[in-house]
């Protein structure tokens, strides 16, 4: 390899040039007919003129092979952009002997289609972005957003990058305008128009590797952070990462060195993705969203980082040359060593609306800046005009440094911006400058649409660190002209109308792809009339007036200037109804785009199926709809997903689909619960209700999909998560989806992580079997009507096992399951399960301000004076709770202790309280491991505990022994040793043993207070068991009759006494005896710091069971 061209123009070109004249071979440049000034052409050995004009010149594939052929160039350099990426002008290439200097021809083609490139990271178990195929129609596009539930997509040209041919689709009425903008954009740009699109990430980190290959090996130079973008296009670029999450980066380090070697790739390529993050900004995972097979524009950081020369290591390896060869260590690639920050210095300015517009004018003044570990890659020069149909970039900063503190090199960055002086063209240097000093470019607290949310903020700074520069270059005698106006500027001033002719102008500087009017076409005001392509995109221009067009004086495919006059129009000033038509509006009326959505929206509602809702009667059960609105407040629900349809394109038609498979058979969104009681932020809820009316309640791809995005939902926002669960479980019809063993479904995880991170509430009435039933059993609280029937399998499971053929009514029946403990509340039918629903979820909505107390009075007469005598500890719960506020939880399982969600003041709170009735108060396993769990629920949802204690202790014996006893009371022990919610103990009457320690959270020492009422009675276990064992040869040494049971009963009664709480609290073993009637003030003083306490981070524990 003797003889290069650089099939480029610009900075990247100027790179090119000088480490091809570094390796000691000979250059050639091409150059348009606009860029004869460009300073690449002067820097190589030799030129060669291309007969076009603009971005065009460089992408005619047959003149950069007929200069290379003229020129006896033996290899190619594309540069990036351009034909760079193009398959098609490698193969040129080789076909006339030249050598590419790039990926394979095979290579190109794959991660040059996009869609190719996310089939491959699937096939290689990298995560992806959901997206179309590469080439998608308007109607797959359409199709696309559709399925996203309301999330929006980018569309994205298959052929490039940098911003070009994309945009963000929010709405499914902008998809036909950006889709033929986007198309118009890439062929522009790549020469390719096919378009794929993905779903939008609102939140995330754009990182990317640089990988490099010899075709056997495959090295990771590092990844970059491109986090910091404007309309799709890097603003600013560093190496490495300062803020990506160790964890992620070995992944994704890995990911991209898997799918490079998964191809065998030869040449530079840089594997981009997007880092998820929360709204708190916390990293979650990550996805693989495209590959670059060529040299990226910030490889210059990378250099910086790991001191390896990308370009001149990519022309070695295109002369065949190994990376052994080439000076790197497949075992022992370079690591990164300090920091390096690129940002790009354009041509450009921002209008008040935050619009960038593209700047030109001839540079009288470019003074970049000099220093240790600066550098500058850069075309310009003072005296330069810049051709106005091509990028805006005038230099890349680059500044590095060799230390670990990224604040050094952000320094460095500040004061390099500082210097750089440009006259005579507007630049966003300005805008940098106010981007870098912010404190959250130094701590890296930023997102890809940081400065878009930010940009007000920077356009006020940037305009204060220009007056202030302006003020410095005084104070030394310099002055700076200002940017030069253009043409049409000056024209504005001299071209002066006729009456009655008005002017329809460029906005911005830019080449007109587009005129859609022609002489004596009427146009109405806000009708597109043109369209400019400028800064990368392409920006519609309308009529400001209804009119008649008499002039056109601008040509398709010319460049058009800020302010220059594209169409001259007669304005009709007596077109009132035209007028009218233009600028006034009927609000009633529905237009046929509109009308479109409404019809497709009433064939989802109740109305549209009567025999489906009629069968919902048969069986006494209301639909899926109908629940959810009486759960949500009145007009508050709106519906995620509701145009999705099951994924069985391939055996039914999209007619059959939308009518018999609407929503996909879940009802998914969000709504306001409660709201009456607790305003709109704190009633805000994730709801979602499977329709067992359509194909059965089962779990279809696309309803998990839909699933997927409410866990997110309440996920991210922190909202009580509802689910009505009745379904079949997975369905096997759903066979657009190319997966074998339907195994990779992500759904039952994300769900498992939402507990403990927001209250999750499981309802069912009717069947809910296998994957909808696991669904459930991972809910806090599972709410169910008699008629319910819920099992891991359904029949069908159970027969296909060989393990015998049964009705769906045998499966796991209501009786069966609130009995062993799977349902926490037993209800009569939906409407009741509603009702209770929206009760338990106002105890984690916050405090109400409305309440109503008991009689005081009545609990000094609960617990009877007979020590010996049984009553009802729920009458306890009622006398201490606000009026109307105790909900039972789990009361068909563990009967020996009662569990219950109850409010003192408002305050909500959780009470656990031994039941005399059942084993006298002895905690048998069930019971242990029912109030483990309860005590889990409310600490994690931050509600204080008040524990009412009556036991003898824990319940014992061989039998007991045989179902586990020891793990299962010690659960009680471990939960509450790591509560960080306050725990209440008050003793009722007996407090025996470790049963009573365990119910006062490990120990009478472990509550925030441990008081007792007046008939409490304590000790190492009960007090008649004590006596038999303790004295038992003083017993026995009395004759058997009424004289041993006189000394029983003395004994008895010492130990009474001695144990007795008033003794017990004289030794500061228990904080108060207390008149019962004065338990609700000791607990109001005791749940004060609930507030505190909830924020305080929960502790983990190795369960016992």
């Amino acid at each position: 390899m003797k003889k290069i061209l650089v099939a480029n123009r610009g900075e990247i070109a100027v790179r090119l040039l000088r480490a091809v004249r570094d390796l000691g071979m000979h250059s050639v440049a091409v150059y348009s007919s606009d860029d004869a000034n460009s300073r690449h052409r002067i820097l190589a050995d030799s030129s060669v003129a291309l007969n076009e004009a603009g971005p065009s010149a460089y992408i005619d594939i047959n003149a950069i092979i007929t200069a290379a052929q003229r020129e006896s160039c033996d290899a190619i350099h594309p540069g990036y952009g351009f034909l760079s990426e193009r398959p098609d002008f490698a193969q040129a290439c080789a076909t006339a002997g030249i050598t590419f200097i790039g990926p394979e021809v095979s290579q190109l083609a794959l991660f040059g289609d996009k869609g190719s490139a996310l089939q491959l990271a699937r096939e290689c178990d990298v995560p992806v972005m959901p997206a179309t195929p590469g080439g998608a129609s308007l109607e797959a596009i359409t199709r696309f957003f559709d399925e996203q539930g309301g999330v929006g997509i980018v569309i994205k040209a298959v052929g490039g990058g940098g911003g070009r041919g994309m945009r963000v689709v929010k709405t499914r009425a902008e998809i036909p305008e950006f889709y033929a903008r986007c198309r118009s954009e890439a062929m522009s740009a790549f020469g390719v128009d096919s378009l794929y699109a993905e779903r939008l990430v609102n939140r995330a980190r754009h990182i990317e590797v640089q990988i490099v290959g010899d075709g056997t090996h495959v090295i990771a130079l590092g990844e970059r952070d491109c986090t910091l973008q404007r309309r799709f296009q890097k603003v600013v670029e560093i190496a490495p990462s300062p803020v990506l999450d160790a964890r992620l980066r070995t992944d994704i380090l890995a990911a991209a060195s898997k799918l490079a070697s998964k191809v065998n790739y030869r040449s530079l390529g840089t594997f981009e993705f997007l880092v998820e993050e929360d709204e708190s900004g916390v990293q979650t995972d990550f996805v693989f969203i495209e590959a670059n097979p060529r040299l990226q524009v910030e490889h210059t950081i990378t250099e910086q980082v790991t001191g390896v020369d990308l370009v001149a290591l990519q022309i070695g390896i295109a002369q065949g040359k190994q990376l052994d060869m080439l000076g790197l260590d497949p075992a022992k690639p370079p690591q990164p060593k300090g920091y390096a920050i690129q940002v790009r210095v354009t041509a450009e300015s921002t209008d008040a609306h935050g619009l960038a517009r593209p700047a030109q004018g001839r540079l009288e003044r470019f003074d970049p800046p000099t220093g240790p570990d600066v550098r500058v890659d850069t075309h310009a020069y003072s005296g330069y005009a810049p051709a106005p149909a091509f990028d805006t970039l005038l230099a890349k900063l680059i500044v590095s440094s060799a230390t670990d503190d990224f604040s050094n090199v952000v320094r460095r960055l500040r004061r390099s911006l500082a210097e750089f002086r440009i006259a005579g063209i507007a630049t966003n240097i300005h805008l940098l400058k106010a981007l870098v000093d912010r404190d959250d470019f130094r701590l890296q607290k930023n997102h890809t649409r940081y400065i878009e949310s930010t940009l007000p903020e920077l356009l006020e700074t940037a305009t204060q660190l220009e007056s202030e520069q302006a003020s410095q270059d005084q104070l030394i005698g310099e002055t700076t002209r200002p940017a030069s106006a253009s043409p049409a500027a000056k024209n504005l001033n001299q071209e002066v109308f006729e009456e009655g002719l008005v002017a329809s102008r460029a906005p911005l500087s830019g080449r007109l792809v587009e005129m859609s009017v022609g002489i004596g076409d009427v146009v109405l005001k806000g009708q597109p009339i043109a369209v400019i392509e400028a800064m990368k995109m392409e920006h519609s221009v309308t009529a400001e007036v209804n009119g008649r067009v008499v002039e056109i004086r601008a040509e398709k495919g010319n460049q058009a200037t800020e302010d220059d006059v594209l169409v001259v129009l007669e304005q009709d000033l007596n077109s009132t109804d035209a007028q009218a038509a233009a600028e006034t509006v009927d609000l009633t009326a529905i237009r046929a785009d509109l009308q479109a959505v409404l019809d497709r929206h009433a064939i989802l509602y109740d109305d549209a199926r009567p025999d489906a809702v009629a069968k919902r009667r048969a069986r006494g059960q209301r639909t899926a709809r109908e629940n959810l609105a009486d759960l949500c407040d009145d007009g508050s629900f709106v519906e995620y997903g509701a145009l999705v349809i099951a994924a069985q394109a391939s055996r039914r038609t999209k007619e059959d689909l939308i009518v018999n498979t609407p929503a996909d058979g879940i009802v998914t969104g969000l709504g306001n619960i409660n709201g009456d009681l607790f305003g709109y932020e704190s009633s805000l809820s994730a709801v979602m209700a499977y329709d067992a009316t359509v194909l059965a309640g089962t779990q279809g791809k696309r309803n998990h999909i839909k699933t997927d995005r409410m866990v997110e939902r309440a996920r991210r926002d922190e909202l009580p998560f509802v689910l009505f669960a009745e379904g079949g479980g997975g369905r096997p019809g759903d066979v657009d989806f190319p997966f074998v063993s339907g195994l990779y479904q992500p759904s039952f995880a994300a769900l498992a992580e939402l507990s403990g991170e927001v209250p999750l509430l499981g309802i069912v009435s009717g069947r809910c079997f296998a994957g909808n039933a696991a669904f459930l059993g991972v809910c806090d609280v599972i709410i169910a009507d008699r008629n319910s029937n819920i099992g891991m399998a359904g029949p069908a499971m159970i027969e296909g096992g060989g393990l015998g053929v049964f009705k769906p009514e045998d499966v796991g029946p209501a009786s069966v399951q609130f009995a062993n403990g799977v349902i926490d509340i037993l209800v009569d039918n939906e409407a009741h399960a509603v009702a209770v629903a929206k009760h338990y979820l106002s105890m984690f909505q916050g405090r109400t301000k409305d309440w109503s107390a008991p009689n005081p009075l009545e609990l000094r007469h609960v617990v009877p004076e007979n020590r010996l005598r049984v009553y009802d500890s729920r009458k306890v719960i009622e006398g201490i709770a606000d009026v109307g506020s105790v909900l039972m939880l789990r009361a068909g399982f563990g009967h020996g202790i009662h569990t219950a969600l109850a409010r003192i003041e408002g305050q909500p709170v959780g009470i656990i309280a031994n039941n005399p009735q059942h084993l006298g108060g002895a905690i048998d396993a069930d019971a242990a491991d029912k109030a483990a769990r309860f005590m889990n629920l409310c600490d994690v949802h931050g509600l204080p505990i008040i524990s009412l204690i009556d036991t003898p202790g824990f319940m014992v014996g061989p039998d007991e022994e045989a179902k586990a006893q020891v793990r299962h009371v010690s659960r009680m022990f471990l939960t509450a040793a790591k509560l960080r919610v306050a725990i209440l103990a008050i003793a009722l009457r007996k407090g025996y043993g470790l049963g009573a320690m365990a119910m006062a959270g490990g120990g009478f020492r472990s509550a925030s207070c441990s008081v007792s009422w007046p008939t409490g009675e304590f000790g190492p276990m009960g007090l008649e068991g004590s006596i038999r064992l303790g004295f038992k040869k003083e017993l026995e040494n009395v004759p058997e009759g009424p004289e041993r049971q006189a000394l029983y009963d003395q004994l008895v009664a010492r130990a009474y006494e001695r144990g007795h709480a008033i003794n017990v609290a004289s030794t500061t073993e228990i904080d108060a005896v207390i008149d019962p009637a004065e338990t609700r003030t000791w607990i109001r003083q005791g749940i004060a710091s609930a507030s505190l306490r909830a924020d305080r981070p929960r502790r983990s524990f190795v369960d016992a069971w």
